[in-house]
């Protein structure tokens, strides 16, 4: 059975997209999109071809010294991960039982029963696979120290909601969202570039966590009424309706109050330009603070998932274009 605002079930391919929640996608691309940005200028040299500091030549480089392959690469792996975390929820909550068909939200695979548990536990592993290997030729160029970043990237999606004790049944998938697609994400890609982190790429990593964490709030917040029944206590459930609304507003506007500083600080003054995405985030503001519920908040889901897709296109291209260098 489908829940209700699914009538007409999606099939093939299009059915394995809608199970990816290709609305949180945003939360992957963004970081790597503003921590490559923050690399602009900093590199030994510029141009096509970047020399290593091991007198070997890394290809794909171009304008201000960023390595167009490791950007690649990381975007890869952010992607594939955000993608195999939404498979695992979708099959460790769908075994749970805690999407039931009365939800109210985008579809799930396992919930639904339109896909065996099975499959979707199979699509989560080679998801966490791709982003492997794509991980493994960041960590050839950059340090072998990276597998253990991604190792641990692996297990905090599967654990979310997978194993005998889920942090997201708990409250913390907040804190989880804001560390990895925020801080971890952002500093990595900064890093993948010039193997170091800079303040720069630390506090563009706020504002850039903050708009992936309101992702998952107001996700949660849609889904208080079914997690309370499921016993599921994530933070929305534990702060109640008004106060998950509060935060909503309070991570939406954090990375607005942290962009001059950021902008200005680091002498990227057009990284100010990331303040046009204040046009698209009224909609979703004015929606939660006015009460909305059920299927009107799939709509701000969205609505949040292009600002923070607007946010960071405009910041990266500010901090990019300010960056020292030809």
């Amino acid at each position: 059975m489908l829940p209700p605002d699914h009538p007409e079930p999606p099939a093939g391919l299009k059915l394995w997209a809608a199970g990816a929640r290709p609305k949180t996608l945003p939360a992957a691309v963004v970081p790597v999109l503003v921590g490559t940005a923050c690399a602009a200028g900093l590199a030994p040299s510029d141009g096509w071809f970047l020399y290593a500091p091991n007198g070997s030549v890394a290809l794909g480089g171009f304008a201000k010294g960023i390595i167009v392959w490791r950007m690649l690469a990381a975007m890869v792996v952010a992607v594939a991960i955000q993608v195999g975390t939404n498979y695992a929820n979708d099959y460790s909550d769908g075994v749970r039982g805690t999407d039931s068909t009365d939800r109210v939200g985008p579809l799930r695979l396992v919930g639904s029963g339109l896909v065996q548990p099975s499959a979707v536990k199979r699509a989560a592993v080679v998801s966490f696979g791709v982003a492997g290997v794509a991980g493994l030729s960041l960590a050839a160029a950059v340090g072998w120290w990276l597998v253990l970043v991604g190792a641990v990237c692996f297990a905090a999606g599967w654990f979310y909601t997978g194993g005998p004790r889920p942090y997201g049944y708990a409250g913390f998938g907040e804190a989880f969202v804001f560390v990895f697609f925020g801080l971890v994400a952002t500093l990595g890609s900064t890093y993948v570039q010039i193997t170091r982190v800079t303040w720069l790429s630390f506090g563009a990593s706020v504002g850039v966590g903050s708009l992936a964490t309101a992702l998952l709030v107001i996700n949660n917040l849609r889904d208080i009424p079914s997690d309370t029944i499921a016993g599921k206590r994530t933070l929305a459930v534990k702060l109640g309706d008004r106060r998950t609304r509060a935060l909503y507003v309070v991570l939406m506007a954090v990375p607005y109050v942290v962009l001059p500083l950021v902008a200005g600080l680091s002498g990227r003054i057009l990284g100010v330009v990331a303040f046009g995405a204040l046009i698209l985030a009224q909609r979703p503001l004015l929606a939660v603070l006015s009460g909305a519920k059920g299927p009107d908040l799939i709509r701000v889901l969205g609505a949040t998932g292009r600002v923070q897709l607007a946010y960071g296109l405009l910041l990266s291209a500010g901090l990019f274009v300010s960056a020292p260098g030809g």
